[in-house]
C-alpha cells in the first residue's frame, strides 16, 4: 500500500466513525506563549482540551504536520543519526471532545490497524501506565481491562510516567496514555528474545507507532494536577513509522515517503545510500530536513536570525553542512528537492505546491548565503591554524571552536575533521563549556513563571464586540500574574469585550477599565489561542465588579487607516507587479504601516509612484466598506477572497471588501468604514529583508500630511540659505560640482604630502640581513591612505617587516605588512602582531598573515607602539 493511500485510508476510516475531517493548521503556533512549532497533533484543539471554548465537533482527525525542534520535543540531533527520529513529521490523529473515551479509542485503533491495515497482531503490544506516587495517580486499571478483552494479557506492558503520562509542555492538558508497539525484526531474531522485553528501549526495530490519549488533567504552574471540566481522546500516530510498519521496512527511509529523495540525491552527489554509515547519516539528515524547510516556509515562517526563523535557518544549515562536508556538494543543492516536495505532498498539503517556485527560491539563496560563509569561516579556521603555528601549539581552544560555529556556523564534526586533516585536536570540553553559557544566557533572558489563572465566573468564551463598539460594559472572568525578568505582568480575560487582540499583523488595542472603585489601564491586548489577554497596569481591588471597557478611539482609527491601506496596497502591487505577489507578513499600528511580500526583484522608482497613483486613486474614490461575517469559507474562496498561508481559517470566515473588482481578503482586523477616511498614502521605503521578500513602509492620514509639510518646510530652508536661487535645483548641482573639486584638489595634496613622507620612510629601513625593517609614528589624512603606503612600501622594500603606528585625524591606528619572503623564511604573523601592540592604544584588530590592522582609543599610545615594536624587532 503506497503512502498516500494509508494516509486516505486512515482518514476514511473514522469519517465512517463519524469523525469531522479537519485540515492541518500550520506548523508555525502564532498565538500561544508556550510553542514556537506545532508539534503534535492536539495544538490546535487545546482551548477545546481547557474548556475555553465548544468545540465545533464532538469527533474530529486530520492529518497534522508537525515539527520537533524546540523546547521540551526535540529530536534534532537524533535525525539522521537513527532511522526513526524527524524533525518534520505528520501526525495522524482522532480526537474526542467530551464524547467517546478509552473504550472505543482502544478498539477502533485495534479495528485499523489488524483488520483495516493487516498488521500482524502477533508483532503488537500496547503500554498502560503503571501509575506515578509523586502525582499520587493509580495504574489506569480501566485501559487495561479494555485492552485485555483483545489482546492476550503478556503483550500488555507496564509504562512508567515518562513513557505513558503525556504532556504537551511544562503546562497545559496532560494524561495517561496507552501506545501501540510493532516488533518488525525477522522471526530468528523474535525468537531468541521476546518483543516485549525491547519495548520502549529505544530498539530500532521495535518502535510505538500509536499513542492513545486519554485527556484528563490539567498541569497547573505550580505543578499539581486539576481535572479537566470533560474528559477527552488525543490520539496520535506518526505517519512515517505507520508506514514503515505496513510497507514492511527497516527504516522509515526505505518507504515511498523518502525513496524518491534519496533516489534523486544519488544521482546529485554520485553517491550511494547504503554503503557508508557516515554518508548514509548525511542523507537521511538532507531528505529529513527539506521537508521541515519547505513546510515552515510554505506556513509564512522565513529563515532569520530570531526565534522560529532561526530554528528554521540552523534546520536548513544543518542539511548544507552535511552536504558540504560527507557528499561533496561546493553549490546549492536543496533547492532542487522541491519539485519532489510538490509532487509527493502537494494532495493532502497544497499551500507546498503552491508556493513551490517561491520555496525553492528562498531555499536557493539561503544555501548560496551560507556557502559563502562556509568559505569565510573556512578563511578563519586557515588564519586560526596558523596563529597555533606561529605559537607552536597543536590545539584548537574551545571558544575558537564555538566562535566558529557561533559566528560561521561550523558545526564541531566539520571542524574536528578539518582539525584532523590538519594534524591538531580540539577542545570538546572548552566548547561544550562556551555551548552551556550561551544556553544559560538564553534561558535566563526567556524566563517567566507563567501563574495560574484565578476563575471568578464561568467561562463560556469570550465575545469579541470590537467590529461595532469601542466601549462596553463587562465582567472579568479570571486573571492571573506572570512573572518575568523585567517584573511582573498582570493579565485579565473579559467576559466580552471591544479590545482588538494583536493579530494579522494588527496592534492590539490600548484603553482602560473602570469601575465605581477602580480604574485600570489596558496596555496591550493579545490572543493566547482563542482567548483574548488584556495586559493591564494591575488587578483592581474588586474583580468582580462589573466594569466598563473604553479602547482609545484616536489610536485605533489610525490604525484602521493604515489596516484598510495595506489592503489596497496589496492589491496595487499585484495589479503592478503581477499575480505572484503574496503577503509575507505585515505590521499595522496608529504610525506606520508595514507590508512584506514575496517578490524577486528590487522595485523601480517608477513601479513605486505607481502604486502610490493607484492606493491614492482608491482613497478618492471613497469606495466603502462591504463586511460579511461568517461566510462558509467555500463560498469566500469563490468569490476571489485572498488568504495567507500560514493562516488557520475555520469553516466560517469574515470577508472585506473595497471594491469586487479591486480587493476582497479575509481578514479578522478592523477598517474604515469608507477608503475616503484614509486622506493620504505615501510609501517612506522598499527594500528587501530576506531571500525573496520585499517590505515597503508607509504612513496614511495625519503622519502623511506632515511628512510633506515638513518636507515643505525644508526647501524653504534650503532656499533661504542659498539666497533664494530661481532654480533652487541648479544651485544645489553647482554647490555639488564645487565640493567635489575641492575635494579633488585636497586628495591631490593629500597624495603629495603622502609621496614626501614615503621617501622618508624609505630612509629610515634597517636592513637586519636577512630583512628590512621599518618601524615609524607617522600622521595621515585617513585609514585608506595609511593601508595604500604601507603596500606601497612594502612592494619596494625586498624582505620587508613594516610596522606604521599613525595618528589618523586625532584616532590612533597600527597597519603591519610583511613580505612573502619573510612569511616563509620566519615565525612571524601580521595579525599576531598587531593584536599584541593595539594593547598599547586600548584597541584591537587582526587580518592576514601578510597584512592586518589595529584600531584604539588612547592616541597617547603611538610611541609605546614604535618603542614596543623596536624592543622586539630592532634587538
Amino acid at each position: 500500500m503506497e503512502a498516500k493511500k494509508i494516509r486516505r485510508t486512515f482518514i476514511d476510516f473514522f469519517e465512517k466513525k463519524k469523525h469531522h475531517y479537519v485540515p492541518s493548521s500550520p506548523i508555525v503556533v502564532k498565538n500561544d506563549p508556550t510553542l514556537m512549532f506545532t508539534n503534535a497533533g492536539m495544538n490546535q484543539f487545546k482551548d477545546a482540551f481547557l474548556g475555553n471554548e465548544e468545540p465545533k465537533f464532538p469527533r474530529v482527525a486530520n492529518s497534522q504536520k508537525c515539527l520537533r525542534v524546540s523546547g521540551k520535543h526535540n529530536d534534532l540531533e537524533e535525525v539522521g543519526v537513527d532511522t526513526y527520529h524527524h524533525t518534520m513529521f505528520e501526525m495522524l490523529g482522532n480526537w474526542s471532545f467530551g464524547d467517546y473515551f478509552k473504550k472505543e479509542a482502544i478498539a477502533w485503533a485495534w479495528e485499523l490497524l489488524t483488520e483495516v491495515y493487516g498488521l500482524d497482531k502477533d508483532r503488537l503490544y500496547v503500554s498502560v501506565f503503571e501509575g506515578d506516587e509523586s502525582d499520587n495517580l493509580s495504574m489506569d486499571k480501566e485501559a487495561f481491562d479494555f485492552w485485555k478483552e483483545i489482546v492476550p494479557e503478556e503483550r500488555i506492558i507496564m509504562g512508567s510516567k515518562k513513557d505513558n503520562f503525556w504532556e504537551m509542555g511544562e503546562t497545559g492538558p496532560c494524561g495517561p496514555c496507552s501506545e501501540i508497539h510493532i516488533d518488525l525484526r525477522p522471526d530468528e531474531e523474535r525468537e531468541q528474545v521476546p518483543g516485549n522485553e525491547l519495548v520502549n528501549m529505544d530498539h530500532e526495530q521495535v518502535i510505538e507507532i500509536w499513542n492513545l490519549v486519554f485527556m484528563q488533567f490539567n498541569r497547573l504552574s505550580d505543578g499539581s494536577l486539576k481535572n479537566l471540566p470533560a474528559r477527552h481522546v488525543d490520539t496520535g500516530m506518526g505517519f512515517e513509522r505507520l508506514v514503515r510498519a505496513i510497507q514492511n521496512k527497516s527504516s522509515n527511509y526505505d518507504t515511498d515517503l523518502f525513496s524518491p529523495f534519496l533516489k534523486a540525491l544519488e544521482e546529485k552527489s554520485g553517491k550511494k545510500y547504503g554503503v557508508d554509515e557516515q554518508t548514509d547519516i548525511a542523507f537521511r539528515v538532507i531528505v529529513d530536513h527539506i521537508r521541515a524547510i519547505s513546510f515552515t516556509i510554505a506556513d509564512g515562517q522565513l529563515p532569520s536570525n530570531n526565534k522560529a526563523g532561526y530554528v528554521i535557518r540552523r534546520i536548513l544549515r544543518r542539511a548544507v553542512r552535511y552536504g558540504y562536508t560527507f557528499l561533496g556538494f561546493t553549490s546549492p543543492f536543496l533547492y532542487e528537492l522541491c519539485d519532489l516536495i510538490s509532487e509527493n505532498f502537494g494532495d493532502i498539503f497544497p499551500e507546498v505546491r503552491l508556493q513551490k517556485d517561491f520555496i525553492s527560491k528562498v531555499i536557493f539563496e539561503e544555501e548560496s548565503s551560507f556557502l559563502r560563509t562556509l568559505d569565510n569561516g573556512l578563511k578563519r579556521l586557515d588564519q586560526i591554524k596558523a596563529e597555533l603555528s606561529s605559537k607552536g601549539e597543536k590545539v584548537i581552544p574551545g571558544e575558537v571552536a564555538f566562535e566558529l560555529y557561533d559566528t560561521f556556523g561550523f558545526p564541531l564534526d566539520l571542524t574536528s575533521l578539518i582539525a584532523r586533516e590538519s594534524r591538531l585536536s580540539l577542545d570538546e570540553k572548552g566548547f561544550e563549556k562556551e555551548m552551556e553559557i550561551q544556553k544559560t544566557r538564553s534561558r535566563a533572558a526567556s524566563e517567566q513563571e507563567m501563574g495560574d489563572w484565578v476563575s471568578l465566573r464561568p467561562d463560556t468564551g469570550v465575545e469579541f464586540i470590537g467590529y461595532d463598539f469601542l466601549e462596553a460594559k463587562c465582567h472579568i472572568i479570571k486573571y492571573r500574574t506572570v512573572k518575568g525578568k523585567k517584573g511582573n505582568q498582570f493579565q485579565i480575560v473579559l467576559d466580552k469585550t471591544p479590545f482588538y487582540a494583536e493579530s494579522g499583523g494588527q496592534v492590539g488595542d490600548t484603553g482602560i477599565l473602570k469601575s465605581d472603585y477602580d480604574q485600570i489601564r489596558v496596555l496591550d491586548t493579545k490572543k493566547e489561542n482563542d482567548l483574548i489577554v488584556h495586559f493591564v497596569d494591575k488587578i483592581p481591588e474588586k474583580p468582580e465588579e462589573t466594569f466598563e471597557a473604553i479602547v482609545e478611539s484616536n489610536r485605533r482609527k489610525l490604525t484602521m487607516n493604515n489596516h484598510t491601506a495595506t489592503h489596497l496596497l496589496q492589491s496595487a502591487l499585484r495589479e503592478v507587479l503581477g499575480d505572484h505577489i503574496q503577503q509575507r507578513g505585515s505590521l499595522v499600528n496608529d504610525q506606520v504601516l508595514r507590508f512584506d511580500f514575496s517578490h524577486f526583484s528590487k522595485m523601480t522608482d517608477e513601479e513605486i509612484q505607481q502604486v502610490e497613483e493607484i492606493v491614492n486613486s482608491k482613497i478618492r474614490e471613497n469606495i466603502e466598506l462591504v463586511e460579511q461575517r461568517n461566510v462558509p469559507i467555500e463560498e469566500a474562496k469563490k468569490q476571489g477572497a485572498t488568504a495567507l498561508f500560514g493562516e488557520k481559517y475555520g469553516d466560517f470566515v469574515r470577508v472585506i471588501t473595497f471594491d469586487p473588482k479591486f480587493s476582497v481578503e479575509l481578514c479578522g482586523g478592523t477598517h474604515v468604514p469608507s477608503t475616503g477616511r484614509i486622506g493620504l498614502f505615501k510609501i517612506l521605503s522598499e527594500g528587501s529583508i530576506s531571500s525573496g521578500v520585499r517590505r515597503i513602509e508607509a504612513i496614511t492620514s495625519e503622519k502623511a500630511e506632515n511628512y510633506f509639510r515638513d518636507k515643505e518646510k525644508l526647501v524653504k530652508e534650503i532656499q533661504e540659505v542659498l539666497k533664494n536661487p530661481k532654480d533652487l535645483k541648479k544651485a544645489v548641482e553647482g554647490l555639488i560640482a564645487e565640493r567635489n573639486e575641492l575635494k579633488k584638489e585636497i586628495e591631490s595634496l593629500h597624495q603629495e604630502k603622502a609621496a614626501g613622507l614615503k621617501t622618508e620612510l624609505l630612509s629610515k629601513v634597517k636592513d637586519l640581513g636577512n630583512k628590512n625593517v621599518l618601524i615609524a609614528k607617522v600622521a595621515l589624512p585617513g585609514a585608506d591612505a595609511l593601508k595604500k603606503i604601507a603596500f606601497e612600501l612594502k612592494n619596494e622594500i625586498e624582505n620587508s617587516l613594516i610596522i606604521l603606528a599613525a595618528d589618523i585625524a586625532g584616532k590612533p591606528q597600527i597597519s603591519v605588512a610583511v613580505s612573502d619572503s619573510v612569511l616563509a623564511a620566519e615565525d612571524i604573523n601580521a595579525g599576531q602582531i598587531v593584536r599584541d601592540l593595539a594593547k598599547e592604544i586600548q584597541g584591537g584588530g587582526g587580518g592576514q598573515p601578510f597584512f592586518a590592522t589595529a584600531g584604539g582609543k588612547n592616541i597617547n599610545g603611538l610611541d609605546q607602539v614604535v618603542r614596543r615594536a623596536e624592543e622586539i624587532f630592532l634587538k
